[in-house]
């Protein structure tokens, strides 16, 4: 029977403080639950060791003894003593999860308790606990990729995890990157626990002319000298279809418009949307006819006249 040091089975210091000993178990036993490691002799030993630990550690008196007592517990009188303790009628710790969610595990001898835990509180000592109560089922994570023009509007969407269809509601505006919860579409529970929860990843591609940040879109539209200087209209492109702008004579390039509310919509605020941020680029002409040039020519001396 050799020492079992409770302190490093539960990963804490011999000074932790009781929710220390109650976060530790929490983590471990989720972790390392057999029935999440079924065919694994390893992980029901683990287990076994991490219960015996927070049996001991979660009670006051148990503690007291163990860190009194432990390294030394081959001494059969401190033995003695301690069963003696403990057929007085050692206080039992109450379950320290809210809602009864208490991580035990029982089947057949494998959830017996260790001859060293045996020796010092004896052979009942925590059998109250060992029943099996309900352990929430793993989450699931899954992601799913979407062109950003889809994102512009509610919709629905249909996948499958684990071989089980699942359809949802994307709501318009939705981020790169953004992760949303459905609630009991994990793994089943243990032991009539709840299921657990499908998080779901969102992966926007841009599969549009726009560049977005946010709830704002940014466009870049090219003009043509001759709109540039002279004023004009021109249509350009919004997510939602085509608009007629102004350009005002003399208009320079990398001119920035705003156009309010054609931005993106605001997630899950129906009728919200952003600006779309219009930014003209001015185009210089191509391929000029040599009257075209001439013209040119009379505007530079008209240019430097005036200077």
């Amino acid at each position: 029977m050799d020492y079992i040091d409770y302190y490093k089975v539960l990963g804490i210091g011999r000074d932790a403080s009781g929710e220390d000993i109650k976060k530790a178990y929490r983590k471990l036993a989720r972790k390392h639950h057999p029935d999440l490691n079924p065919d694994d002799k390893e992980a029901v030993k683990l287990f076994q060791q991490i219960n015996e630990a927070h049996e001991v550690l979660s009670d006051p008196e148990k503690r007291k003894k163990y860190d009194q007592y432990g390294a030394d517990w081959k001494h059969a009188d401190q033995f003695e003593q301690a069963r003696q303790q403990q057929a007085s009628g050692g206080r039992q710790q109450g379950n320290p999860f809210e809602g009864g969610e208490y991580y035990s595990y029982q089947s057949g001898d494998e959830g017996d308790f260790s001859d060293f835990f045996s020796s010092m509180f004896g052979k009942n000592a925590g059998r109250s606990r060992q029943s099996a109560t309900r352990f929430k089922g793993q989450d699931y994570r899954a992601s799913v990729t979407l062109n950003l023009s889809d994102a512009y509007k509610t919709h629905q969407q249909t996948f499958t995890v684990n071989g089980k269809s699942i359809r949802i509601t994307v709501p318009a505006g939705i981020e790169n990157g953004q992760e949303i919860k459905i609630a009991g579409y994990g793994a089943p529970g243990v032991n009539g626990g709840p299921n657990g929860d499908l998080y779901i990843t969102f992966v926007i591609q841009n599969n549009t002319a726009f560049t977005r940040k946010g709830n704002d879109l940014y466009a870049q539209v090219p003009i043509s000298l001759y709109k540039a200087v002279l004023g004009g209209e021109e249509m350009v492109d919004t997510m939602d279809g085509k608009v007629k702008l102004t350009i005002h004579p003399e208009t320079q390039n990398e001119t920035k418009v705003r156009l309010k509310g054609k931005g993106f919509p605001v997630y899950k605020k129906e009728g919200s949307f952003g600006d779309l941020y219009i930014t003209y680029q001015v185009q210089l002409p191509k391929n000029l006819s040599e009257k075209e040039k001439e013209l040119f020519k009379e505007l530079a001396k008209e240019a430097e006249n005036k200077s």
